[in-house]
C-alpha cells in the first residue's frame, strides 16, 4: 500500500484502514499477538526436538535482536539513544564474562 507521496503504509496503517479500528486498538493488538507468539516461541524451545540446541538458540537471539530493534520504534531505519545504547553495550562495554 503506497500513498501518492511514496510513502508506505506501516502494518499499522493497513490494520486501522482494514478493520476500521483506532490506532491504539491496532496498537493493542499487535502487541497481543506479539506476547502470544513469544509464549509460542519460549514452549517451542522447550520442546524435546531432532533440530541441534546450536540451531534453534541463533533463531531465537536473532528474534530477541528484531524485538528489540522494533520494539517501540523502528531504531533500525531511525537510530536513536536507545539503539545506540544497546550496540555500545554489546561491542564497547561488554560484560566480562
Amino acid at each position: 500500500m503506497t500513498s501518492h507521496k511514496g510513502h508506505v503504509a506501516s502494518a499499522i496503517e493497513c490494520y486501522v484502514k482494514q478493520y476500521s479500528v483506532s490506532k491504539q486498538q491496532a496498537y493493542d493488538e499487535f502487541n497481543k499477538q506479539i506476547a502470544n507468539s513469544w509464549k509460542d516461541i519460549n514452549q517451542g524451545f522447550l520442546r524435546p526436538t531432532s533440530m541441534p540446541v546450536p540451531i534453534l538458540t541463533g533463531v531465537l537471539n536473532l528474534t530477541r535482536v528484531v524485538d528489540i530493534i522494533y520494539k517501540e520504534n523502528d531504531e533500525y531505519t531511525h537510530v536513536g539513544k536507545v539503539m545506540k545504547d544497546n550496540i555500545a553495550s554489546l561491542l564497547i562495554d561488554p560484560v566480562p564474562v
